[in-house]
């Protein structure tokens, strides 16, 4: 089964939802500020996807709003912390498929990787 970490009210994530959905293609969905995130687990999606870089969106709203302080000079450990701290500047959908590899957004490729 497919874990899907996100926002109720993010419409990328509500758009997956419903392609799973319409493909009757089995998810669990987890509200990322109502089911708290380990550091372990936000870790693990960074290291899968290649590096906090590609799991932190740092265009949103979120990131905007921190202090320079907490984003300058970013290293893994810290990115980590921070997400955990601010759980929307993931980037939405972050999808952990079967296989254990994880991929964020709803792009066509991931659409493809689905199925």
């Amino acid at each position: 089964m497919l874990k899907m970490f996100g926002l109720k009210k993010c419409t990328t994530c509500q758009k997956a939802m419903g392609y799973l959905d319409q493909k009757k293609k089995a998810y669990n969905f987890s509200d990322v500020r109502e089911d708290p995130i380990s550091k372990d687990q936000v870790a693990k999606w960074s290291k899968a996807l290649g590096g906090w870089e590609k799991m932190i969106n740092r265009a949103g709203y979120t990131w905007r709003g921190l202090p320079k302080g907490e984003t300058e000079n970013l290293t893994e450990a810290k990115a980590v912390t921070l997400a955990v701290k601010n759980p929307s500047l993931i980037r939405r959908p972050l999808i952990e498929h079967r296989d254990g590899s994880v991929t964020v957004g709803f792009s066509d490729k991931v659409k493809g990787f689905i199925g």
